[in-house]
């Protein structure tokens, strides 16, 4: 007798959203500007982290020439809302005329790192301070 097949795990769940990060990718010319991406992304609550690799070869057609360039790439790890917001402050930052912007969904991701990504790269609202007992109104 044949075993029922067995269907794929669910995506993890974090206290019932989806556990998934978005992770768009992008390449860059110089560490220097690695960094000040990362940097940005990071600061500007769009990433809660962004790996840089360093030195990948890139071969790629442009404009009819074949070149081949050193570059980093860069990881940016976001919450899967955050795409257009990311390409956006991607492309006001980078040097390139046409710069590789990629997203992909991670819908498999450690419950905790998940969270975590998508609370570090959510907009931070300004807090409102209570005023204390008795204090005027201006």
């Amino acid at each position: 007798m044949k075993k029922p097949a067995r269907k794929p795990p669910a995506p993890a769940r974090v206290s019932g959203a989806d556990a998934r990060v978005l992770v768009v990718v992008t390449t860059v010319g110089t560490e220097e500007q690695a960094l000040e991406v990362a940097h940005a992304l990071v600061a500007r609550h769009l990433a809660a982290c962004v790996n840089i690799v360093p030195r990948v070869r890139s071969v790629f057609s442009w404009k009819g020439t074949v070149n081949v360039d050193e570059e980093w790439m860069l990881f940016v790890k976001s919450a899967p809302g955050n795409f257009e917001k990311v390409k956006d402050a991607i492309r006001k930052l980078h040097a390139y005329e046409l710069p590789e912007i990629l997203g992909f969904p991670a819908i498999y991701a450690d419950p905790l790192f998940a969270k975590w990504v998508c609370d570090a790269s959510t907009p931070r609202r300004p807090k409102l301070q209570k005023k204390a007992k008795g204090a005027k109104r201006r």
